[in-house]
């Protein structure tokens, strides 16, 4: 997944027995909505959906998409600093062709937005799920902690308020975390979810448990399609419940779709649709997958299912080439690749900050083209690495001086 000069990356993160804890610093639910640069006039040849996994630029699906010139939003088309992308957040990506000799490409636009922001109710660490506004959201080895939660779940309280990126599925009544961050300044409240118990006379709904009210909505800003039951919306909440329901302040669909055709496509997330192993959906989105080739057998994959697929888009679909089955790769651990300048380097902790993590490297570390006494301030450097225990910092398997 990820290009490694001169060896195998997999093989390092696999022989190399480390605790998984790991990064970054905040996102939360607000932040400046500047831009880094104008729309862009180029037509997009690539499109990928998945999770940041590294910096130096942004890499994602294993391709490290330069992003100096990305026009940068959010799931409400509000232009965004760039400094907002986080590790672990679920983003979608259209860039130029993909470099893949490389493994690069340029970003021409990136889009991130999170499943759901809201209040913590019950936490079951044993299952290792946290209740947040009603949802169930599962934790995994690769789910990154912001760092202001050290201790990774066992840092969650009840009344917490909670922003989660992850991937929905539905099939499982859950949200796949693969970003936690502790927010305590929301304004408003966000969920993703699917519409059940519909009723247009009172004008409400219910996503998992939890009772939505859209009387407040205009009729002529929800279009007639979303008010069906099955049907996945993202819906923006106040912050306080009126009679039990929660109050809708916008309505808008949940699926993120790919437009037109294009003749390079990478996609990470649920199977939340399955006719066939040749015929099923992907978070909403169709795919083709009659003459894919399946790298890790087909047993697998069923709804419910979280995979890999890459190919093209053919009139919106996705025309599979590839399918693989990702709790099947790595082991269900994320390899992490992070490139710049470190800072904050502390020699006693073995720790330094590079892209806003914190890296510690006082386990079996391979090191390129210098050694643990040549670090320093200021030094660039290329850091990959697995999640910690608590899932709040990098520790580093690889240190390459630049």
């Amino acid at each position: 997944m990820f290009k490694i000069r001169s060896f195998n990356w997999r093989v390092v993160v696999a022989t190399v027995t480390l605790g998984a804890t790991a990064l970054l610093a905040a996102c939360g639910g607000g932040g400046d909505a500047s831009a880094d640069a104008a729309a862009p006039t180029e037509v997009a040849t690539d499109y990928t959906q998945g999770v940041i996994t590294g910096f130096g630029s942004v890499i994602v699906g294993g391709v490290r998409y330069d992003d100096a010139n990305a026009l940068v939003s959010d799931d409400d088309d509000n232009r965004r600093d760039r400094s907002l992308l986080k590790l672990g957040m679920v983003v979608q990506v259209d860039g130029s062709a993909v470099d893949r000799a490389l493994g690069t490409a340029r970003a021409l636009r990136i889009r991130f937005g999170s499943e759901v922001l809201g209040p913590v109710g019950t936490i079951d660490t044993a299952a290792a799920t946290v209740e947040v506004l009603g949802q169930t959201v599962l934790v995994t080895t690769s789910t990154v902690f912001d760092e202001s939660l050290a201790g990774g779940l066992a840092a969650i309280t009840t009344g917490d308020v909670l922003e989660v990126h992850g991937i929905l599925d539905p099939a499982n009544s859950r949200i796949v975390a693969t970003r936690i961050e502790l927010e305590d300044s929301a304004l408003a409240y966000r969920l993703r979810g699917v519409i059940s118990a519909l009723d247009t006379t009172a004008k409400t709904f219910r996503i998992g448990d939890e009772l939505i009210s859209y009387s407040g909505l205009l009729s002529a800003d929800i279009l007639p399609s979303l008010l069906v039951n099955g049907q996945v919306v993202r819906v923006l909440l106040q912050t306080t419940q009126v009679n039990g329901a929660w109050v809708a302040t916008r309505l808008v669909p949940g699926v993120r779709l790919i437009d037109g055709s294009l003749p390079d496509a990478h996609v990470e997330g649920v199977i939340t649709s399955f006719t066939s192993t040749s015929q099923f959906a992907v978070n909403g989105l169709a795919v083709d997958a009659s003459n894919a080739a399946f790298p890790d057998g087909r047993d697998a994959i069923a709804l419910g299912a979280r995979v890999e697929v890459t190919g093209t888009v053919t009139d919106g679909v996705l025309v599979a080439t590839k399918v693989e089955v990702e709790d099947r790769r790595d082991n269900g651990r994320r390899a992490l690749e992070l490139h710049g300048a470190l800072s904050n380097l502390d020699t006693a902790a073995k720790t330094f900050a590079l892209r806003g993590v914190t890296v510690w490297y006082g386990g079996t570390v391979l090191w390129k083209d210098g050694t643990e006494a040549s670090l320093a301030n200021g030094q660039s450097i290329e850091a990959k690495g697995v999640l910690s225990a608590d899932r709040t910092r990098l520790e580093a398997l690889l240190i390459d001086f630049e």
